[in-house]
């Protein structure tokens, strides 16, 4: 199973550099017109390039006011091509999920930039959301169910709840009737709606800009679990970047919100929603509940959820 994830990480780089930036690999991306940073973002919310871009354009075009850096706004296929990207140079900065980031940062290539903070919070939730009139109302009579997972990678649409379950007593492959990754927070609430699956799991703000969105009646979901607060998805750094570009972003993040010119609608986050301002002194260690969970998915867990996963 290490050398399936191995090849298909390698496959992700290669894609990556056809796909993204195929020209400017022989350039330094300093901020320049010509040479942009390149800001990479994972599919977090259906996964689409156009409306994932918008959800964090305002306030990189906020950086660019203050600063004058430019930047060049792509969104990987996945949450593991992202990573991929940030560990092979091509990405100066990356919005990354919890569980991602760990992933970057423990191969040394990333550092966080900042965090979101909303209401003096930096954290959001992971949800497990059923149909109103399901009979289920508890995690452990999830066993024998279907449910609908996003990526892979994410730590609010599968990392923590896959944790919730086995805290449960569950075991996902042997527990649950089938598995299906769809690959984004979106899709599996989709998913449940369209009847293909009894459970989904997403985070509660994706199913809120759902709501917001009317993507769904309010009236026909119910949650079944709330995961304990995980750390903001972060914005983070390539750890190769010089050190006066490092400290120059960090220091334009921190002012952001309080700049001339820079309207509280162009301050946002994960999922595009509005924050108050960013964070660029969280602590890394912060992030130790995400490593925690990402640890209980054992290679070997995770080969059966996939295997499981494939079943049809």
């Amino acid at each position: 199973m290490k050398k399936l994830l191995s090849i298909a990480a390698t496959t992700l780089a290669m894609l990556l550099s056809t796909v993204i930036h195929p020209a400017r690999a022989q350039g330094v991306a300093d901020g320049s017109r010509e040479h942009p940073l390149r800001v990479l973002l994972i599919p977090a919310d259906g996964g689409t390039e156009s409306g994932t871009k918008a959800d964090y354009a305002p306030v990189f075009n906020a950086i660019s006011r203050t600063t004058g850096l430019q930047f060049d706004l792509k969104v990987g296929q996945s949450y593991g091509a992202v990573v991929e990207g940030m560990c092979n140079q091509l990405a100066d900065i990356a919005f990354f999920g919890p569980v991602a980031y760990v992933q970057a940062h423990k191969r040394g290539c990333a550092q966080l930039l900042a965090v979101g903070v909303e209401k003096g919070e930096s954290i959001y939730y992971a949800g497990m959301f059923t149909k109103a009139d399901a009979p289920v109302a508890t995690v452990k009579e999830i066993k024998g169910k279907r449910m609908a997972f996003g990526d892979v990678n994410s730590a609010s649409s599968f990392t923590f709840q896959i944790a919730m379950l086995l805290d449960a007593g569950l075991d996902p492959v042997r527990d649950l009737a089938a598995i299906r990754l769809t690959g984004s927070h979106a899709n599996s609430l989709a998913a449940l709606t369209q009847g293909q699956v009894d459970v989904a799991a997403l985070s509660f703000d994706s199913y809120e800009k759902a709501v917001e969105l009317g993507a769904v009646d309010p009236k026909t979901i119910k949650v079944i679990a709330k995961s304990i607060p995980i750390p903001y998805p972060p914005l983070a750094l390539n750890s190769k970047l010089p050190e006066p570009l490092k400290a120059r972003l960090k220091d334009a993040f921190a002012t952001v919100h309080k700049a001339p010119g820079v309207t509280p609608e162009m301050i946002r986050g994960y999922g595009g929603k509005k924050v108050d301002a960013f964070d660029t002194r969280f602590s890394e260690e912060e992030f130790n509940v995400a490593a925690e969970k990402l640890s209980l998915l054992t290679d070997e867990l995770k080969g059966r959820i996939l295997k499981k996963a494939a079943e049809r």
